[in-house]
C-alpha cells in the first residue's frame, strides 16, 4: 500500500471539523432510509416486554424510556456536540442555563463553594451569587487572570472552578490549562462555558477543561429561533478519586447504580442524563435538537464570516474618532490577545466599545441612544445570530448587578456589545456610521 493510500484511509477513518459538523451522530433512518434526521415528537416508548422495561428502568438495558430523559433526535444532536467538543459523551439541556443548572445539581451539594471568574455572563453570574446561594452553594468570584487567587480561593469543600472561554461582555480569555493545573492539583474539576467560542474556535477540553457547557441558542444554532444548551463530559476525570458520589460510588437515587462503573467512559454525562434531566426537567424538546442539528450544518462556514466581519469593524471602531475604546480579541491591545491567539482558532465575532459622551451619564447615555438608532443591526439580547446584534449590558444584561459586580465583570457604563452577524461587512459599517452619529450628536445636544 502506497503512503497515499494510507493517508486516505487514515483521512477517512478521522473526518474533519467541518464534515463532522454535517455527519457526526447521524446515520440513514433504519426505517424508511431518511437521510435528514427524524422528528421524533414523542413523549415515550413501548416496552418490548416486562423484563425488558425492568432492564431499562434499572439503567441494564439500552432503549428509551420517556423523551424527558432521552429521545433519538435529541441524541443525535448530543453525540454530534460531542464529536465536535471532542467529548466522551453530551447532554442536551433546554437552555445554557439549564445546563449549567444541570451540572451544578451533580457536582456541588449544600456547603459547597464554587470558584467562578469575575468576567461571567450576567445571568450566570446572577445564577450563582442569587440562585445556588438559596441551596447553600457559596460562590467566591476571582478576577479572570489572578491565577494565584484561584488556588487562594479553592478549599476542602470547593465542588468546580468555573471560567468562560471569553468572557461576556469583556471577551477576556484566560489561560485554560493553568487554571486547569490549579484545579486538579487541588482535586477539582475545571468547568467551562464555551458559548462565545464554540468549539469551531476552541475545544476546552483539548486545554485542560473536564466539563464544557454553552447555550446552544447562540451560534450553534445560528438563527435566533430556538433556545437551548448542551453539558459535554470530557471523559477523564478520576470523579471517584475525589468525593463526588452523585457520579462515582452507589447513586443515592438508583439501586446499585455507579455512574462511573456502569457508564465508564462518560459518566459525568451519564448522571446529567439521569439525575438532572430525570429531576429538574431540564431537557431539550425534540423540535428544537431537529432545528438545531440545521444550523450545525453550516456552522464552520458562518463562524468564518462572522470572523472575518467582526475583524472588518474592530479595525473600522478603532480608527473612529468618536469612539473612546474597542475591546475585541484580535486586536494587539486587547490585554489578552496572545491567550486568545493561542487558544483560538480565530478571534470570533464579539466587540465591545464605548461613546465619547458629554457630561457625568454620556458614554452610557451614547451607548442607549446608539443601540435606538441601529437599523441593520438589532436592538435584542441574543448573541450569535446570523444577523448583527447590539445591546448596552449596563441597562440590560448586567443592570440587576451592583456598579461594584458589573466592574468586576468587565461592563463599564459607556459599552456596547456587539454580535457582529453575516451580512454584508459595508452594510454593517454604513449602519454603525450613522448610529454613532445619532449618538454623539445626542449627547453633545444633551
Amino acid at each position: 500500500m502506497s503512503d497515499d493510500e494510507s493517508d486516505g484511509r487514515s483521512a477517512r477513518s478521522e473526518p474533519r471539523f467541518g464534515t463532522r459538523s454535517v455527519h457526526a451522530g447521524q446515520s440513514p433512518d433504519p426505517a424508511t432510509g431518511a437521510m435528514a434526521p427524524p422528528l421524533y415528537q414523542t413523549t415515550s416508548y413501548v416496552f418490548d416486554d416486562a423484563d425488558a422495561a425492568a432492564e431499562l428502568y434499572a439503567l441494564e438495558g439500552e432503549g428509551y424510556i420517556y423523551s424527558r430523559i432521552a429521545n433519538p433526535t435529541v441524541r443525535v444532536l448530543e453525540d454530534r456536540l460531542a464529536s465536535l467538543e471532542g467529548g466522551a459523551g453530551a447532554v442536551a439541556t433546554g437552555s445554557g442555563m439549564a445546563a449549567l443548572d444541570s451540572a451544578v445539581l451533580i457536582l456541588a451539594e449544600a456547603g459547597d463553594n464554587v470558584v467562578c471568574s469575575t468576567d461571567t455572563y450576567g445571568g450566570t453570574t446572577a445564577y450563582f451569587s442569587k440562585t445556588a446561594t438559596r441551596r447553600d452553594i457559596e460562590t467566591r468570584f476571582v478576577s479572570t487572570l489572578e491565577y494565584e487567587v484561584y488556588e487562594e480561593a479553592i478549599d476542602e469543600d470547593t465542588a468546580f472552578v468555573h471560567v468562560e472561554t471569553v468572557g461576556n461582555p469583556s471577551l477576556v480569555t484566560p489561560d485554560f490549562e493553568r487554571v486547569a493545573e490549579i484545579a486538579h492539583d487541588n482535586g477539582v474539576p475545571l468547568v467551562v462555558d464555551n458559548t462565545f467560542a464554540t468549539p469551531a474556535l476552541c475545544r476546552p477540553l483539548e486545554h485542560g477543561a473536564d466539563v464544557v457547557w454553552e447555550s446552544t441558542t447562540k451560534w450553534l444554532h445560528g438563527s435566533g429561533t430556538t433556545v437551548g444548551g448542551i453539558l459535554v463530559d470530557g471523559g477523564s476525570f478520576p470523579w471517584g478519586e475525589h468525593g463526588y458520589d452523585e457520579i462515582a460510588g452507589q447513586n443515592a437515587a438508583y439501586h446499585d447504580v455507579d455512574f462511573s462503573r456502569d457508564f465508564p467512559e462518560a459518566p459525568f454525562a451519564a448522571a446529567a442524563r439521569y439525575r438532572s434531566l430525570r429531576s429538574l426537567g431540564n431537557q431539550q424538546s425534540p423540535f428544537d435538537a431537529w432545528q438545531t442539528l440545521q444550523g450545525l450544518e453550516s456552522l464552520p462556514v458562518r463562524v468564518e464570516k462572522h470572523c472575518e466581519n467582526a475583524a472588518i469593524v474592530a479595525d473600522y471602531l478603532a480608527e473612529h474618532e468618536d469612539v473612546a475604546w474597542v475591546t475585541y480579541p484580535g486586536l494587539e491591545s486587547h490585554r489578552t490577545h496572545d491567550n486568545a491567539s493561542r487558544y483560538l482558532s480565530d478571534y470570533g465575532g464579539m466587540i465591545a466599545f464605548g461613546l465619547e459622551g458629554a457630561g457625568e451619564r454620556g458614554g452610557y447615555e451614547a451607548g442607549k441612544t446608539f443601540c435606538e438608532n441601529v437599523e441593520v443591526a438589532q436592538f435584542l439580547a441574543n448573541i450569535g445570530d446570523a444577523k448583527t446584534l447590539v445591546i448596552h449590558p449596563a441597562s440590560t444584561t448586567h443592570g440587576q448587578l451592583t456598579p461594584e459586580e458589573q466592574e468586576e465583570a468587565g461592563v463599564t457604563p459607556d459599552l456596547v456589545r456587539m454580535s457582529v452577524g453575516i451580512e454584508d461587512p459595508a452594510d454593517i459599517l454604513a449602519d454603525l456610521e450613522g448610529a454613532i452619529d445619532e449618538a454623539t450628536r445626542a449627547a453633545r445636544e444633551g
